[in-house]
């Protein structure tokens, strides 16, 4: 295995995993809201594609550790936050109780995260 393919590492690939489904996920979303409407459709698919290249990036360009536990956190709140949206316009009714304060306070949580990352000097 190459350094670059292990500095890439399975976090890597999951976030490149991530980035791929939710900007396929939310152009998918994009459409459904505008042909089936749905309060909360068009909210989670505007979510999900602007987090996907985010985790793109991340996956590719990540060798920053907090970095990478920051986006993934970013991807928890992500899953929640549209996970709720979705469930309440498909199944009439919540995830479970406060998983979208839950997703948000996660997605806020990892967003703080990844700027701290910025204070984190990197191997070279």
């Amino acid at each position: 295995m190459s350094t670059a393919e292990q500095s890439y590492g399975n976090s890597g690939r999951i976030l490149v995993l991530a980035g791929g489904l939710c900007g396929a996920a939310g152009v998918a979303l994009s459409a459904a809201a505008a042909h089936l409407g749905g309060a909360f459709v068009g909210t989670a698919a505007s979510f999900l594609l602007m987090h996907a290249p985010v985790f793109l990036a991340t996956g590719l360009l990540g060798t920053n550790r907090t970095l990478r536990i920051g986006s993934l956190i970013l991807l928890v709140g992500l899953l929640l936050f549209c996970g709720d949206l979705l469930a309440r316009d498909f199944l009439g009714s919540r995830l479970f109780p406060l998983s979208a304060p839950i997703g948000g306070t996660l997605l806020i949580a990892g967003w703080l995260v990844i700027a701290g990352s910025a204070r984190v000097r990197t191997r070279s």
